[in-house]
């Protein structure tokens, strides 16, 4: 990934809030094929050692989980908020002219060599805490016991779990920083008044000029 230096994240509590909140994951592996990619939710995992690994599942039926070359690293690509950005929403174009669109972004890359489980035990689990961190925010939280448990036998059999130890983390929050604090203000202004949350979700990861500008949104 290009990586301009006013770009970079590298805090681990903020790439992995990223991840935490946008589990859904592009999974980048190769096999004999070539290049092949899967969209599969990922739960994080912190160990007390400090390593960090990241837990989902797949299909049966998906070749994934045969066909990788397991001693080549995979990659999972994490999308945070994302929007088009208007030349006409900066300041200065009045003052010069000289503005061109963009789009700001924000991203995790996790690198690491997969590991495949086809273990009920090792797959429920995985669903189990995966299913936890989504339900949190519900007022009556499902959890997968709520199900008979004949039938989450059968979908537990039906799939095959993977975990990525990751040992390459990369992060661009491409958020406007490079921006001069009139054009980060009226940013954030005309992101706001925007009629869709994503705009106004993206006015918030945008600079305040009155801030710390080494500070970036720790969250997503």
């Amino acid at each position: 990934m290009y990586q301009p230096s006013h770009f970079v994240e590298t805090r681990p509590e903020v790439l992995h809030t990223l991840v935490r909140s946008h589990p859904l994951a592009a999974l980048v592996t190769l096999s004999a094929q070539g290049l092949d990619a899967n969209h599969i939710p990922l739960l994080l995992r912190t160990h007390a050692s400090g390593r960090t690994t990241l837990v989902g599942h797949v299909a049966r039926a998906n070749p994934v989980w045969k066909d990788t070359d397991l001693a080549v690293p995979v990659l999972a690509i994490f999308q945070g908020p994302q929007h088009y950005i208007s030349p006409g929403w900066y300041a200065t174009k009045a003052e010069h002219g000289k503005v061109v669109p963009t789009w700001n972004y924000a991203v995790v890359h996790a690198k690491g060599l997969l590991t495949v489980h086809d273990d009920p035990v090792w797959v429920r689990s995985q669903m189990q805490q995966l299913t936890t961190q989504q339900e949190a925010p519900m007022p009556q939280p499902w959890a997968i016991d709520d199900a008979p448990r004949d039938y989450t036998d059968k979908m537990v059999s039906a799939v095959v779990g993977l975990e990525i130890v990751v040992d390459e983390w990369a992060g661009k929050w491409k958020v406007s920083q490079n921006q001069p604090a009139a054009n980060q203000r009226s940013l954030r202004h005309a992101l706001a008044q925007q009629p869709t949350d994503a705009a106004r979700h993206m006015a918030a990861w945008v600079p305040q000029p009155e801030a710390d500008p080494g500070t970036r949104p720790p969250t997503a």
